[in-house]
């Protein structure tokens, strides 16, 4: 039902197997093991872009961490619409969450395939997908450090019609020595594996508590889960868990650190612009007129203004003897003839001069 997953597994197999069996031997024990370590990088290396994708997505996801949060508050009591704002939230900031998933859920069915591939692995049995007899034979009768790989420490020593440390000609002491130190080993990779990736992580995302749940199922329950397991799982496949923590490790560290460069040089690069567009000590900064409003020009100072404005202004000046005279000044302050002037003096302008100011006598 899964061949579309065990033929391309144990092609991968068989391609590296051919290669190092040419080095040590068709039914060399390493051989075989570093089959299965070059298999687990092989896959590793076909998913190092996505898995490139997956760490900025989670970057971007916790940069808008509180908005996530205010929408859920918001709309708490509308998960619909809760759904659809979050959905929203992460397309504007082009974060995709399935593809944070895409490389650990491509792990899972190469792991069952390999595991199905291995078990498939038995004495007297003839082809097993793209391994003929002779290939089988050889897997079978491989042995790493006395113990074959298709071996594990519950294994019964003996079990008619079932695969049996007898039959595989393995002693289960010989299992132990090789399966305990892979267990241990493999064990303390998935815990560093998942405390270097905790590190990353911000602090509002630690303080949520479904993440601080995750955090600890991650550093502590995977890998006693690994270690258990270790119990039921053949060598071939605590090899591959190894290999497999020991890759994400040292991808982790090489991927991290290279984002880790990108966004500190974007950050000189902005600082540096700010301080290219920022204006020079003692320099005003210009302000730029609003559309529509017409730019505003130096004005001049008053006295010069009202001197243009008026032209000509007149000052009325008195004689030593009481006559008064009205002197012309030109726009640049100059005074022109003075003309004697027709205004009597304790007169209002619009009186003759032949009527006396005051009150009119009652008859």
């Amino acid at each position: 039902m899964l061949n579309f997953i065990y033929y391309p597994v144990s092609f991968i197999l068989w391609c590296w197997h051919w290669v190092f069996g040419h080095i040590f031997g068709e039914s060399s024990g390493f051989a075989w093991a570093l089959s299965v370590v070059f298999l687990v990088f092989t896959l590793r290396a076909l998913l190092f872009k996505p898995f490139v994708g997956q760490v900025r997505s989670m970057r971007k996801m916790q940069e808008f961490a509180p908005e996530l949060q205010k929408i859920k508050k918001k709309y708490a009591n509308d998960k619909q619409r809760q759904a659809q704002e979050m959905q929203k939230l992460q397309a504007e900031h082009g974060v995709n969450p399935l593809g944070g998933c895409l490389p650990m859920l491509v792990q899972i069915p190469v792991f069952i395939g390999l595991f199905h591939v291995l078990r498939s692995f038995k004495p007297g049995w003839g082809e097993v997908y793209f391994f003929d007899a002779k290939g089988v034979e050889s897997f079978v009768n491989a042995k790493l450090f006395g113990a074959n790989l298709s071996t594990f420490i519950t294994m019964p020593y003996d079990n008619p019609g079932q695969p049996s440390l007898t039959d595989f000609g393995t002693e289960r002491s010989s299992v132990l020595l090789v399966a305990i130190p892979l267990m241990i080993i493999a064990s303390i990779a998935t815990h560093f594996t998942a405390r270097h990736s905790v590190a990353r992580q911000t602090q509002a995302a630690t303080d949520n508590p479904q993440t601080a749940i995750m955090n600890k199922l991650t550093l502590y329950i995977f890998p006693l889960g690994v270690l258990v397991g270790g119990l039921f799982f053949p060598i071939a496949i605590l090899l591959y868990w190894l290999s497999n923590n020991a890759w994400t490790l040292g991808q982790q560290y090489v991927v991290y650190h290279r984002i880790d460069r990108e966004e500190e040089a974007k950050k000189v690069e902005a600082t540096a612009q700010r301080s290219a567009l920022a204006p020079k000590p003692g320099v005003k900064p210009v302000t730029k007129p609003k559309p529509g409003q017409k730019p505003q020009t130096a004005r001049k100072p008053a006295g010069a203004a009202g001197a243009a404005s008026a032209g000509a202004q007149q000052s009325t000046t008195q004689s030593v003897d009481g006559t008064a005279t009205s002197a012309a000044t030109d726009g640049d302050g100059s005074a022109s003839t003075a003309k004697p002037s027709t205004e009597v003096p304790g007169l209002s302008p619009d009186r003759s001069p032949g009527k006396k100011q005051g009150n009119k006598k009652r008859r």
